[in-house]
């Protein structure tokens, strides 16, 4: 089936040429054009040129393109793949994070929630807004799909300024139940009927039955996942590998234990300290790591295994840094394959997370949040699904934050940095008051080139 796909960030070796290879083995969207666009010509020739003798080299019916227009390569687009960073990604990132903790901002992480989550939005989501804005002037039918982070700041954001948009995240996160879990409950996973929840980032197993007999299993994962998780391998692990080896593992997307190449950990529960206080507070078991988890979460700084976390970024940095050159390969390792395989009229299918409006499907939370939901894809395009109702405590988690959602989007869409402000004291992870209009005026001014916006 002849589509128009277009990948922004395609100059990125590894979401460009990855992502190709998923492409080129898709039997349903052979003979595709393809058209290339990211703001580094140079990058974005060498991936064009790798593709084209890719092609050449395999005989198949794929037609490619490079562009460094946006609007140009928004013509007749059916679907438009988004993964791009701005600037230096490590080293706003290491601002994000380390930046507020001077002004004394606990937090774990400075990706997607907390302070660091904040500025880390204010900056990442205009250039996604201009996209977005040049394709629902030229192919406003178009499927659009975001792997950016903090994706949920970014995906209410879009929603808010294009009512109507087709856009929806992607995580890779949700892969850690099928590495994980067949493993816990000596079951092969598509024995599983799985329901998953939350905001991105911050969402939980729900409900997990067993597809043939109906039998609950969340009481076996309580039972056993303590002793399972307790030496299961985590990134302190990774790290001390690499530095022993100088072999580096790829992690993120993986659905294989047996691909991670370490059996148990050094460490009691690596990366997952406060991954064990939720399963023994709430009785759930969170869909990521401390890291991601405890962004979201004050105490979060009391309970977090601070150093799997630090040795996460540095292993993450190393592995971006050093690792070789991408190669196209014949293998479907991403979810939004199958997903425009079933939006052109393949069987409609459940795809386990997907990241859109909310509009009633998690009652507790606003209808205008971006919510990561189960969805069901086909020829419409994604549909979320309601999880039914979440347990109580969840919920009021999740609530929290919702707040500093809804004044980070208004501070993008007005330019206002008195919204900065006011989504920093409104975030939960925040305890300080005063130091916050000096921390905000000291990251316009750091990262002035992607925050001078904000007056």
């Amino acid at each position: 089936m002849t589509k128009k796909i277009v990948l922004v960030g395609a100059g990125s070796a590894q979401f460009g040429l990855g992502t190709l290879g998923d492409i080129f083995n898709s039997p349903i969207l052979t003979g595709s054009e393809i058209t290339l666009l990211d703001i580094n010509e140079k990058a974005l020739k060498t991936v064009e040129e790798k593709a084209r003798t890719f092609l050449a080299g395999k005989k198949l019916d794929f037609k490619i393109n490079s562009t460094t227009d946006r609007k140009m390569a928004f013509q007749a687009a059916d679907f438009i793949i988004i993964s791009i960073e701005v600037g230096d990604r490590f080293r706003l990132w290491e601002e994000d994070w380390k930046v507020p903790l001077q002004y004394g901002v606990n937090q774990v992480y400075g990706e997607n929630g907390g302070a660091g989550g904040v500025f880390h939005a204010l900056r990442i989501i205009p250039p996604i807004l201009e996209i977005c804005r040049d394709a629902m002037e030229i192919s406003p039918e178009s499927h659009i799909f975001c792997y950016s982070n903090p994706m949920t700041a970014i995906t209410t954001t879009v929603h808010r300024a294009f009512p109507g948009i087709k856009f929806t995240g992607l995580c890779h996160e949700i892969a850690s139940l099928e590495r994980y879990l067949p493993s816990l409950l000596n079951k092969s996973f598509d024995q599983m009927d799985l329901t998953s929840g939350g905001l991105n980032h911050f969402s939980c197993l729900l409900k997990a039955k067993d597809k043939k007999t109906g039998q609950d299993l969340y009481p076996e994962i309580r039972e056993k996942a303590p002793q399972f998780f307790a030496c299961e391998p985590g990134y302190s692990d990774f790290w001390d590998y690499y530095n022993k080896t100088g072999k580096l593992i790829k992690t993120e997307g993986t659905r294989e234990r047996s691909d991670l190449g370490l059996s148990k950990s050094a460490y009691f529960w690596a990366d997952r300290k406060l991954f064990k206080f939720i399963l023994e507070t709430y009785g759930l078991l969170p869909i990521t790591g401390d890291s991601h988890f405890g962004e979201y979460l004050s105490w979060a700084w009391e309970v977090a295994d601070h150093r799997g976390i630090i040795d996460f970024f540095d292993y993450y940095k190393k592995l971006l840094s050093e690792e070789g050159e991408p190669e196209i390969k014949l293998e479907t390792t991403e979810r939004i394959v199958p997903i425009m395989e079933g939006i052109c009229g393949g069987k409609e299918y459940l795809e386990s997370a997907v990241n859109v409006p909310n509009n009633g499907l998690i009652k507790d939370l606003p209808d205008w949040i971006a919510v990561e939901v189960p969805g069901t894809i086909g020829a419409s395009g994604v549909k979320g699904i309601s999880p039914g109702e979440l347990p109580k405590g969840f919920a009021a988690l999740l609530r929290n934050y919702t707040g500093t959602y809804d004044l980070t989007a208004e501070a993008v869409l007005t330019g206002k940095k008195d919204y900065v402000v006011q989504a920093l004291l409104a975030n939960p992870v925040i305890n300080k008051a005063r130091p916050l209009k000096d921390l905000t005026e000291r990251m316009i001014a750091q990262q002035n080139k992607w925050l001078g916006y904000l007056k």
